[in-house]
């Protein structure tokens, strides 16, 4: 009996991890930019002498969603969406380029221009970008940042600087376990790419919620199963010690 407790044990862990992941795409429903994870089971057989007869379940989170969310627009000339499959590079906590197609940006005190998580925006040369004192900035399509100075009258308007926008293979890319978004190990650099991008406007989530949902009643069933073999189990170890107590 004890295999079939392990097996069910390894179950309800693993049905956990999967509900906990899918409870992290739920609770990001509503946050802009952000890619659901996907999940799936396999069955793990255990080796070693004998016939090969139990299979641990094991769940794994084998891609991301990278398909593009709904545009919603804002009308605040910092928020920028890429098109096209583009991507906006970024600097992760880490230091690591990191790639986001959505930002709503931010000026700091000391000019540094960040997304909403305080990460630094990156130049076509990979280089954290600064904004001087201005009037007014503005990002074009092609994600060049143009400038009023603030000693300069409201018409001259001056070319500072450009975002780095690359357009890389889906199958290159993979999220980690902090969220950012970055190349696999072992794939070439990126060059900066003519890619089109909207300010304006910020990428809802890919996230589904009636499907994250109906997922969520769905390992709920499944966990509770795993618990019922458990209890099974017992019930069964039980029975076997009172006939073996017989004399």
């Amino acid at each position: 009996m004890d295999r079939m407790l392990y097996v069910a044990m390894s179950g309800a862990k693993e049905v956990s991890l999967s509900q906990a992941n899918n409870s992290n795409n739920l609770a990001n429903a509503n946050t802009d930019g952000f890619k659901q994870d996907f999940n799936i089971f396999r069955a793990q057989h255990v080796e070693g002498p004998g016939w090969s007869s139990r299979a641990y379940s094991m769940d794994e989170r084998p891609a991301t969603d990278f398909s593009a969310g709904a545009i919603k627009v804002t009308g605040r000339e910092l928020d920028v969406v890429t098109k096209e499959d583009g991507f906006l590079a970024i600097e992760a906590p880490n230091g690591d380029e990191a790639f986001v197609r959505s930002a709503s940006l931010q000026i700091l005190a000391d000019g540094s221009l960040v997304d909403v998580k305080g990460n630094p925006v990156l130049n076509e040369n990979g280089i954290q970008i600064n904004i001087p004192p201005i009037k007014t900035m503005t990002i074009g399509s092609d994600g060049t940042i143009s400038i009023v100075p603030a000693e300069e009258a409201s018409n001259q308007l001056v070319v500072l600087d450009r975002l780095r926008l690359v357009k890389p293979d889906i199958q290159s890319l993979e999220k980690g376990l902090d969220g950012y978004t970055r190349l696999k190990e072992d794939e070439a650099p990126l060059v900066q790419e003519n890619v089109k991008m909207m300010s304006g406007a910020l990428e809802s989530s890919s996230v589904n919620t009636a499907e994250a949902l109906v997922k969520m009643i769905e390992l709920s069933r499944k966990y509770e199963l795993q618990i019922k073999m458990m209890s099974t189990s017992k019930t069964h170890a039980q029975k076997s010690d009172a006939l073996l107590s017989l004399k």
